[in-house]
């Protein structure tokens, strides 16, 4: 009877466990419990990208003479030259006895990924800059020769061909589908250190630290030798090439680069095709819209290129822009930035009829414009003239200028648009950043021409409310604001 009883009793205590087990399991994680269980497990990406990962050493023949200096050194060289830092002295060692006149000394490390299956691997087009010669070690230890395809400065890729086949190619991922965030991975050699995984968050995205490139930010650690690497999303495929990093100690601070997956294809595609980058070009010198610019002439809110010159005969010049245009469109895709309209430009095929919207003295208008080949900047040309035009000194006093008409060499000089000579700004005018020399084309949005139709928009323009005034100094035109007194 006792032993029934206390089987029993036994029997109900572990049920009542067991019940309270279940109903604990039906509870709500807490928030703490369920952001441990959602920290990510990086294991099963390295298996699976591991392989598909390079180191890159670059060789460069030098002298007896120019050869001194250690390997280590010539990779601070490198590091310290690659990132804008100041070369620290450092002692340098002499050439060796019988040294010959051209032995390949190392001259760079850094990383790369496998692209193709045949060979084809993916890197900085820095990390090859001045090599002759270029080793590429996979992680099974193999080492290959590689052969240059092709490297692309202005974007930062290049691409590079060893001869081998069946090897584990990478997996590209949708940079439209990355959330800033959103956890990453990067493999490479920081430092020469083979293999090294690194991870953080997409810090930022479309951050504008280059001309032609939108860059992904991240807090990854990077540091020299990581150049060239993946950087990997949480579905194993590669989302960015790791190219920079902000630094003011030489190494990781936190904020690293990347070049988006997307834009590092289109460049490797021409890359692998013609052994160049061919890029598109209209001639206009832009800057950005400020808000102060786009309330001041009606156009809404912050958005476009501003037109601040056009090159003379150039696209954009026989499609009809001119200084002062906003263009707020590409081929009907929104420039929302400055620094959209490079870009969207420069990946357009030359010779491709395109259209551009511009905002113009209030209103907009199409233009059809044909791309042509981008090509060296041209130097701006300095001209002297005589002034000899009579002055208008009580013109204009009303917003802080004195003008006068323009002479002969300067009207030829704007194409026959016109305008007026600025001879003095003081107040108003001289706060907006007018100063004497500058040329006026535009007040409000209604076309200056020459001293008749400044003093007719000056009539007609609200003294009480900021002024747009589009000037031209030199070869550069903007739209500056002139505010009223308060």
């Amino acid at each position: 009877m006792i032993r029934l009883n206390l089987n029993r009793l036994f029997a109900l205590a572990l049920s009542g466990v067991l019940l309270t087990t279940a109903a604990t399991a039906l509870l709500p994680m807490s928030p703490a419990q369920a952001q441990a269980r959602a920290l990510p497990d990086f294991t099963d990406l390295v298996e699976q990208v591991g392989p598909s990962v390079v180191n890159i050493r670059t060789l460069e023949k030098v002298s007896a003479e120019a050869g001194s200096g250690s390997p280590g050194e010539k990779e601070m060289q490198e590091f310290f030259r690659r990132f804008g830092l100041p070369m620290p002295n450092l002692p340098r060692s002499g050439p060796r006895r019988g040294q010959p006149q051209d032995e390949e000394q190392p001259r760079g490390v850094g990383s790369g990924f496998v692209l193709t299956a045949d060979g084809m691997i993916l890197t900085n087009a820095h990390v090859l800059e001045g090599a002759d010669e270029v080793m590429v070690t996979l992680t099974d230890k193999r080492e290959f020769k590689a052969r240059i395809i092709g490297a692309d400065k202005r974007s930062d890729v290049a691409v590079v061909k060893i001869d081998a086949t069946g090897l584990p190619a990478v997996k590209v991922g949708d940079v439209g589908r990355l959330k800033v965030g959103e956890w990453v991975m990067a493999i490479g050699s920081p430092f020469g250190l083979e293999n090294t995984v690194t991870a953080g968050i997409v810090s930022a995205k479309q951050r504008d630290t280059g001309d032609y490139l939108p860059f992904i930010q991240t807090d990854v650690a990077i540091n020299p030798g990581n150049s060239g690497g993946p950087l990997i999303n949480m579905r194993g495929e590669v989302v960015g090439i790791n190219s920079q990093i902000y630094s003011r100690s030489g190494g990781s601070m936190g904020i690293s680069f990347a070049i988006p997956m997307d834009e590092a294809l289109r460049v490797s595609e021409q890359l692998r095709a013609s052994g160049r980058v061919t890029r598109g070009r209209i001639g206009v010198q832009i800057g950005p819209v400020s808000k102060d610019v786009a309330e001041s002439i009606g156009l809404g809110k912050p958005q476009g290129a501003l037109v601040n010159g056009v090159e003379a005969g150039a696209p954009a010049d026989k499609a009809g822009v001119e200084a002062g245009d906003i263009i707020i469109k590409f081929d009907g895709k929104a420039v929302e930035k400055s620094s959209d309209l490079p870009r969207m430009v420069g990946s357009t095929k030359p010779g491709t009829k395109s259209t551009l919207t511009v905002f113009r003295r209030g209103s907009t208008k199409e233009l059809s414009v044909v791309i042509a080949e981008i090509e060296a900047e041209k130097s701006a040309k300095k001209t002297t003239e005589k002034d000899d035009k009579p002055k208008h000194p009580h013109i204009g006093q009303s917003i802080g200028l004195a003008v006068s008409e323009l002479t002969k060499e300067q009207k030829g000089a704007l194409s026959g648009h016109g305008g007026v000579r600025v001879d003095s700004a003081v107040d108003n005018a001289a706060r907006a950043g007018i100063r004497e020399g500058d040329i006026i084309m535009q007040l409000g949005n209604l076309v200056v021409s020459d001293i008749k139709s400044f003093e007719a928009a000056l009539a007609k323009v609200d003294k009480t409310k900021p002024i747009g005034v589009l000037v031209r100094r030199g070869e550069l035109a903007q739209i500056v604001v002139i505010r009223p007194n308060k």
